[in-house]
């Protein structure tokens, strides 16, 4: 099973996504338009961190593993006018996909993870910025009041992702160890594991089939699963759905101490 996407395939979804966001933001009556997923955000403040993001993103690709310099310096300020966002928001993206078709995918790239499981590399940018502009064009959606599930290729390659950028650690879990099972209904499954020794993610067999992946470290049983589609799961992660629209078997009260937790690198 490998649900890791080749550095052409991101490149394309990235693009894919960024054509759906902004078609959210042309669709609405207004940029004032609260976003409920983002709290205290409108439309256009989702829109500028977007495209200032993508831009800051694309200037430190280009710089390599050194940190970039600032990309706000001479950069188009985000247009206020509703018409004018999505050309603004095009040019961001094309931006950081110039950047990263030029640096290829094994690059050295410096990135906010640092002691993760995810790799300081230019691939590695790409498969996290699909996730950021993914979960972002649903924000959009929500906002403008025609919310979408995430494509399955992304949301498949996003748990994954997600537990090994934004979650994996070398820092001491501070309670009990344990595990958590996340298992997608198109037939894939991750656990991680959290212990003394930090958190990290592997691909585990999904229930009811032949094992792919072995999870012999840590706990034999996960304290919690979680079961949904792998868009349902994204969304769940980051925050944008809660627990009760997923089956969740085992303690629930895990995902507290695990949303709370605040690794020092």
């Amino acid at each position: 099973m490998t649900t890791t996407l080749a550095f052409p395939v991101l490149l394309r979804l990235i693009d894919e996504r960024s054509s759906a966001f902004r078609a959210a933001v042309a669709s609405a009556p207004s940029l004032d338009v609260q976003v409920p997923t983002c709290p205290e955000w409108t439309l256009f403040d989702l829109a500028q961190h977007i495209g200032e993001g993508r831009r800051a993103w694309a200037a430190t690709v280009a710089a390599g593993p050194a940190p970039a310099k600032s990309a706000a310096e001479g950069a188009p300020a985000t247009p206020r006018e509703r018409e004018a966002v999505p050309a603004w928001l095009a040019a961001s993206t094309q931006e950081l996909l110039d950047a990263l078709r030029e640096a290829g995918p094994d690059r050295g790239c410096w990135t906010w993870w640092g002691a993760s499981q995810s790799p300081q590399t230019c691939g590695a940018v790409a498969r996290h910025q699909l996730q950021q502009m993914a979960v972002h064009t649903y924000d959009a959606q929500v906002a403008v009041g025609g919310p979408e599930p995430l494509p399955d290729e992304v949301a498949l390659d996003g748990v994954e992702e997600f537990l090994s950028t934004c979650v994996a650690t070398t820092s001491a879990w501070p309670h009990r160890p344990t595990a958590f099972d996340f298992h997608a209904t198109e037939g894939h499954s991750w656990r991680l594991t959290v212990d003394g020794d930090g958190a990290r993610s592997t691909r585990i067999s999904a229930p009811g089939t032949t094992p792919v992946a072995a999870a012999d470290e840590g706990p034999n049983a996960a304290g919690v699963s979680v079961r949904g589609t792998a868009s349902e799961l994204v969304l769940f992660v980051y925050d944008r759905i809660p627990a009760d629209s997923l089956q969740i078997e085992g303690d629930v009260s895990l995902f507290d101490l695990l949303r709370a937790w605040d690794p020092e690198e």
